[in-house]
């Protein structure tokens, strides 16, 4: 590859060219099938999704937030109910908790994994505490077997956020089978994408996964009948086609992604970047792989002059978002503010090159070594 050939943070086009034949196919099936909601292709991967995750039930739903909103819902989580989120994530994690009229409690996370500190949740545990959402961040696990054993124990729901998880796992057992239900999101840039937005929620609960599937469709159990008010936010069939093209292949395209963090490692080492942390208790699927220091904001300067792509997530965690800020007394969390300062994610997807990253690490070892 040229040395002046852009390196994006995403490469949407070299995926869709290893798959087009089949996604060529699948599409042109629901459109000559004529059938383009609640039909065949969502029903089936409500059904592998479910299966790979090892639980019973799985309801496809419009995108990830749109999963967790009606996980709470269905929950029957409400005004005057409290939801323990950690800060450092997307607020697509406790939007859903204003939704329902709770309230969200953010609390801080561990400094190497970036994933919900234990401790300082279980801290943040009142009497009005109804659920926990534990975000899998990057696609590293949170500590599970705690978290459950939190929860079990207190009678609070896990809820687990595994919009960038999918195939991840802690010691054996996938993401999104401890919880009460786990929450995926189909976003384009993650681990499994549509082209478009897309959701799902699975579950082993079957009465959960039967209240969900009737609020994601008008509350109606049966049609033109209406038993809650209920929401318009069903998986589409052709999104539904096109995730059941990549669902086929996930675990090869997470190993790739191993493949190319591992190889990030390798040439960073000593270079005076902080890389991430693998907790060793189960399999990290590098949704991002994403680095810390102190000057991050030099090293994103120096790739955007060698055009590589690099982005933040995220710059300002939830506590100081202006719409939770104003809300009341600040709160300390040292470890969510220090991460927003510092952290920076580089290229990462499965076509990734050798070339590429030799070329992405020469200008962060380089930058890192002038900061």
């Amino acid at each position: 590859m040229s040395a002046s050939e852009p390196i994006p943070m995403l490469d949407l086009k070299a995926e869709y060219a290893l798959f087009e034949p089949q996604l060529t196919q699948s599409l042109l099936g629901v459109l000559q099938a004529g059938q383009f909601v609640l039909g065949p292709q969502a029903t089936a991967l409500e059904r592998e999704i479910a299966q790979y995750c090892g639980v019973g039930h799985g309801i496809g739903v419009a995108n990830g937030t749109d999963a967790i909103h009606l996980v709470l819902r269905a929950l029957g989580i409400g005004p005057g109910d409290e939801v323990i989120v950690p800060s450092f994530t997307f607020i697509g994690t406790s939007e859903p908790v204003d939704y329902t009229g709770a309230t969200p409690v953010f609390v801080d996370v561990d400094p190497r994994t970036f994933n919900i500190d234990v401790d300082a949740a279980e801290r943040a545990i009142t009497p009005r505490t109804r659920a926990l959402i534990a975000v899998h961040l990057f696609g590293q696990c949170a500590e599970l077997p705690r978290l459950k054993a939190l929860c079990d124990r207190t009678g609070i729901a896990l809820v687990e956020d595994c919009a960038q998880s999918i195939g991840a796992d802690f010691a054996g057992k996938r993401c999104a089978s401890w919880g009460v239900a786990g929450c995926f999101s189909f976003y384009p840039s993650k681990n499994l994408g549509a082209y478009g937005d897309g959701g799902m929620v699975v579950t082993q609960d079957a009465r959960l996964a039967e209240e969900i599937r009737v609020l994601r469709n008008h509350g109606s159990r049966a049609r033109y009948h209406h038993h809650v008010i209920g929401y318009n936010c069903r998986l589409d069939e052709m999104q539904a086609a096109v995730l059941r093209v990549k669902f086929a292949h996930i675990d090869q395209l997470n190993t790739l992604r191993r493949e190319k963090a591992h190889g990030y490692n390798r040439r960073l080492a000593g270079s005076g970047v902080i890389t991430p942390h693998e907790h060793g208790q189960g399999t990290h699927v590098y949704h991002q792989y994403t680095l810390r220091h102190p000057k991050r904001d030099a090293i994103r300067v120096a790739l955007e002059a060698g055009k590589i792509g690099a982005m933040i997530y995220y710059p300002i965690p939830l506590h100081r978002q202006d719409v939770y800020a104003a809300r009341g007394t600040p709160v300390s969390l040292p470890h969510s503010d220090a991460a927003a300062a510092e952290v920076l994610s580089l290229p990462m997807f499965p076509m990734l090159t050798d070339a590429q990253q030799d070329r992405v690490c020469e200008v962060v070892a380089s930058a890192a070594k002038d900061c």
